[in-house]
């Protein structure tokens, strides 16, 4: 088996076709959000490499510096043909090739997401010196939920507004997920690159606002219908300003509540969102509004140690 280094732009159609084909024998993705956004708008020191059994492309990684501002925070989004027998060989030679990457760029911490991983998958990146960061379950509600929203009294909501709501939204977010390695350090850049996604839609990113400005916010989205998946609707990140939160006034319910009604007038009959499985507070929230957990997903992350040179 040999690694070669693909550029990304060039290898579009390989790439999906081992995504097509982890869906199809697993029942999910493999890659995930970062990965897709990365391949239309490459971050800086950006790489794909293919691992190939023969001439036939085995398994596919991708790496890249986060768009966030943690300078030193790398993601891989990782990729394996579901028919070939040396699954484990193909995962640690493209995991060494990620690393070998990010070592001669300056080291960091990389982190990689397996949807559903199984306990060969524990094995095979534990070996690799990947140690399990954190959980997420994936979530899934049917819609529509019988429950009008309730606001605090002074909280109005409208939908975000590009270009006016920006910097504050960033620094509401930030603050809100304070001490989290992925959400809790956008940027303007991060924010773009999301803008600038295809499933970008404004009038389904609300704002609940006191006379302080943002109290809190709920972006979604609309994912399309795949081969194993009908339309869902996801909670694509939802958070409160941490000086509402003090202040006891409950924005988080009715935030959730307003933005699953939005895609339930889409047409949308299956909620989803992704949360950690030691957020209890959250997790109470969620269950109250009927989400069972449907999956669950792990993030990986090792250190790496720069090169000389």
């Amino acid at each position: 088996m040999t690694i070669t280094v693909s550029p990304a732009a060039d290898a579009r159609a390989a790439i999906e076709s081992l995504d097509a084909a982890s869906r199809a024998a697993t029942g999910h993705e493999a890659l995930g959000e970062a990965v897709w956004i990365d391949l239309d708008e490459p971050q800086p020191d950006s790489a794909g490499f293919f691992a190939y059994e023969d001439d036939r492309a085995a398994g596919y990684v991708h790496v890249a510096r986060a768009d966030t501002a943690a300078a030193d925070q790398w993601s891989v989004g990782l990729a394996i043909d579901p028919t070939i027998d040396e699954a484990a060989t193909v995962m640690t030679a493209l995991l060494g090739a990620a690393a070998a990457h990010v070592a001669s760029r300056g080291g960091g911490t990389v982190v990689l997401w397996r949807f559903a991983p199984t306990d060969d998958d524990d094995t095979v990146l534990q070996d690799a010196g990947f140690a399990i960061a954190r959980e997420l379950f994936q979530m899934r509600v049917g819609l529509p939920i019988d429950e009008a929203p309730t606001w605090p009294p002074g909280v109005h909501v409208r939908t975000f507004e590009p270009g006016r709501d920006d910097a504050e939204w960033i620094a509401v977010n930030n603050r809100a997920f304070a001490g989290h390695v992925e959400q809790g350090a956008w940027t303007e850049t991060t924010l773009k690159r999301r803008m600038a996604e295809p499933w970008f839609d404004p009038s389904l990113f609300l704002l609940a606002l006191d006379d302080d400005g943002i109290a809190g916010f709920n972006w979604c989205k609309v994912h399309a219908p795949t081969t194993t998946d009908p339309a869902l609707g996801e909670i694509f990140v939802i958070g409160v300003d941490p000086r509402v939160v003090e202040t006891g006034k409950r924005v988080g319910r009715p935030l959730a509540l307003a933005g699953l009604a939005a895609m339930s007038d889409r047409g949308i009959t299956t909620g989803m969102l992704y949360c950690a499985t030691d957020n209890d507070r959250a997790l109470r929230l969620y269950r109250s509004l009927g989400f069972a957990v449907y999956r669950v997903d792990r993030a990986y992350e090792h250190t790496v140690t720069a090169t000389d040179g």
